[in-house]
């Protein structure tokens, strides 16, 4: 009987404590994530700089640079364009990413915009396509390796669910490629459904659940803790009763005292 209640109180211990450190933890990825939001929100507003160039390609990170306004200038190569498929406000589709190369002969993925399945080939976009010396300006974006929830692309079927650019790069045939795409922002005073593809769409958002599963867990730390009270009460009455069984004589008040 000790040695199960010594058992039962350690691993009570255990989980009580690892409950309350994951509850801290969630505290500590909240406030990690606020200042997150904080230093993308600064970056889409702030004045757009030249995107990386290959000198700074081994260093861009989501965390650095994920959302960065930046420009670029080269020339689309449109008979290259990769088709992904997209959920956006403007309904099912897909964003049509077109690499355009720059000067010094490298390539940078761009994310054109959206269009609906009826306007995925190029001559039913009823918008020209930019040709020659173009400037982009847009928000830089990591590559999405893999595919989607449960999907994953297919480069041999040109099935592609994320934009992951070494796999679109590798199945177009494209030199060197910078290891992000740039989602291109909207021209000033363009209204939605005249152009197409539909620029702008990107959506800035993160999950901030933190708090909620800090709580979580301190409740179920308050849970361990209430149960292991309560099974010592337990064990102490049963304890009591034994005793005034075995010694009638004792005073009944005894086993009522805890």
């Amino acid at each position: 009987m000790r040695l199960g209640r010594a058992l039962l109180a350690a691993g009570a211990l255990v989980a009580f404590c690892g409950f309350l450190a994951l509850g801290v933890w969630q505290v500590e990825r909240r406030a990690w994530k606020h200042a997150l939001v904080a230093q993308v929100e600064a970056r889409v507003q702030a004045l757009p700089v030249d995107a990386p160039g290959p000198e700074r390609w081994a260093t861009v990170t989501a965390d650095h640079d994920g959302y960065r306004h930046v420009r670029l200038q080269g020339r689309f190569l449109h008979d290259r364009e990769t088709l992904v498929q997209a959920t956006t406000a403007l309904g099912a589709g897909f964003w049509v990413l077109t690499p355009l190369q720059r000067p010094d002969g490298t390539t940078v993925l761009v994310n054109r915009g959206f269009v609906p399945p009826e306007r995925r080939a190029s001559d039913a976009r009823g918008t020209p396509a930019p040709e020659g010396d173009t400037t982009v300006v847009g928000l830089l974006r990591t590559t999405e390796p893999g595919g989607g929830f449960l999907r994953k692309n297919d480069p041999v079927a040109d099935r592609w669910h994320s934009r992951d650019v070494a796999a679109i790069a590798a199945a177009r045939g494209l030199g060197s490629t910078a290891p992000y795409f740039v989602d291109a922002d909207a021209p000033a005073g363009a209204v939605r459904g005249d152009i197409w593809p539909a620029p702008g769409l990107t959506v800035v958002a993160f999950a901030d659940n933190h708090l909620v599963y800090a709580l979580t867990w301190w409740a179920l730390a308050a849970m361990v803790a209430g149960a292991t009270v309560y099974v010592v009460r337990h064990d102490r009455r049963a304890a009591w009763s034994r005793a005034a069984a075995v010694h009638p004589s004792r005073p009944a008040a005894d086993a009522r005292t805890f």
